[in-house]
């Protein structure tokens, strides 16, 4: 009863939201529409599909052809219950992420149990207890249904609420290990947003985990997503007849062409550059976005594809360029499976107070900027670089404090070095 008045009461918040007067304000922030997932520009491309016109021969849409159909679709045969068919897609993103951190706090305690013996002593506080593989997944789901975040994606109605539903099966494909499912619901999500393709290395490692031939399987996993890729934009193909989804979209995504102010970093950089510096920068920003992180990440959590997982799901978000509120949900909603390692996270207070205070920052300084002409584009600028730096801090502060649990799960909680008490530093 208690889970079903949780997911009631997610459910109705969001209804009610979406049926009262902030709805269109909500759905006109740009914090949570951007030029990729605005419902107006999903409404209008759907319009232009239907009467015979290309919506990827001009500058307003950007989604892909299979968000196109759909909304047509949806449009034409039930218009008055989208904002039902949003809370749904939410209800079942908050469902299959439940299930899915069930899944990998079972394997993460299978392994904990595996590894017992190599611990020291007075370490019982840092391991996963048997009553967290029940209460750690009700926290995942809860993390998602009741954050911010995400019931302001859903009441803005933007396509990223489609996005967190496929990743979410992601997710569940992965902790279940159906390969097949994992890599097609990855590749439809890489459609709309080419940044979470790096995601397939974690669950390439987590569903090698028990085959036998480990790179064998690694390879098939990696074979069938880009297979899954390469049909998916050939079935895009048929349905428009001609391949300008592909520079309407992923290059319209490499090329950040809209510099539409978003929480994010690029279009302010983009904004002030000169244009003969853009080439070298943009290349830059989108390797840092893509694979500066993955190799390195990967070398040191190869064994450990969960924590893997959620660490390139979060800095994908932070350093994209057409960031939302909507994309952050999703990896925040991930972090109470790394309860254990909670007691070494040293900024949980800071990052939660900058990344509160500069949510409500935001709106604010916009209407001074915008509206009042009392300020410019640095003042919002300004509070959407504390914001991404309060979440590079959580980052960094996730994996030290994984680091650091490993290191005293081995060690014990107190280390002396001749006599005396010793500090773990990162460096």
């Amino acid at each position: 009863m208690k889970w079903l008045m949780s997911v009631l009461l997610g459910a109705g918040v969001r209804f009610l939201l979406m049926k009262s007067d902030y709805a269109t304000t909500i759905q006109n922030r740009v914090e949570v529409a951007t030029p990729l997932n605005a419902w107006k520009r999903a409404v209008e491309g759907a319009y232009l599909h239907s009467n015979g016109i290309d919506p990827y021969e001009g500058d307003l849409y950007h989604q892909n052809p299979f968000i196109l159909v759909s909304v047509w679709y949806l449009l034409q045969n039930a218009a008055n219950f989208v904002s039902l068919v949003f809370i749904q897609l939410e209800v079942g993103t908050m469902l299959m992420l439940k299930t899915a951190a069930t899944v990998f706090i079972a394997e993460l305690y299978r392994k904990q149990k595996a590894n017992q013996h190599s611990y020291a002593k007075g370490t019982h506080e840092l391991q996963i207890s048997p009553t967290d593989l029940s209460s750690i997944p009700y926290c995942v789901a809860l993390a998602y249904m009741f954050n911010p975040y995400s019931i302001l994606n859903c009441v803005g109605q933007t396509t990223t609420v489609l996005s967190n539903f496929l990743l979410a099966l992601f997710l569940l494909a992965m902790a279940r290990r159906w390969r097949f499912v994992a890599c097609v619901a990855l590749a439809l999500e890489t459609q709309s947003n080419i940044y979470p393709c790096v995601l397939i290395i974690p669950a390439a490692l987590f569903i090698a985990e028990e085959d036998r031939n480990r790179w064998l399987s690694i390879f098939n996993t990696v074979l069938t997503f880009v297979a899954a890729c390469l049909w998916l934009n050939y079935a895009a193909f048929s349905i428009m007849g001609n391949w300008n989804f592909l520079d309407a979209t992923y290059g319209f995504i490499f090329n950040c062409r809209d510099l539409q102010p978003n929480i994010g970093l690029f279009w302010y950089f983009f904004t002030e550059m000169f244009d003969h510096f853009r080439t070298l920068f943009l290349y830059t920003f989108q390797i840092n976005a893509t694979v500066l992180y993955l190799f390195p990440l990967t070398f040191k959590l190869n064994k450990e594809p969960i924590m893997l997982l959620t660490m390139l799901l979060a800095l994908e978000v932070v350093f994209r360029p057409y960031p939302c509120v909507g994309d952050i949900s999703m990896y925040l909603a991930l972090l109470p499976l790394w309860k254990s390692i909670s007691k070494f996270m040293g900024h949980n207070f800071i990052v939660g107070a900058t990344m509160l205070v500069t949510s409500i920052l935001g709106p604010t300084v916009w209407y001074l900027w915008i509206y009042s002409n009392s300020a410019n584009a640095n003042f919002y600028f300004g509070v959407t670089l504390v914001f991404c730096t309060a979440q590079i801090f959580l980052i960094t502060d996730l994996f030290f404090a994984y680091i650091k649990q490993g290191f005293c799960l081995k060690n014990g909680m107190q280390v002396t070095i001749d006599g005396k008490e010793a500090r773990i530093a990162l460096e």
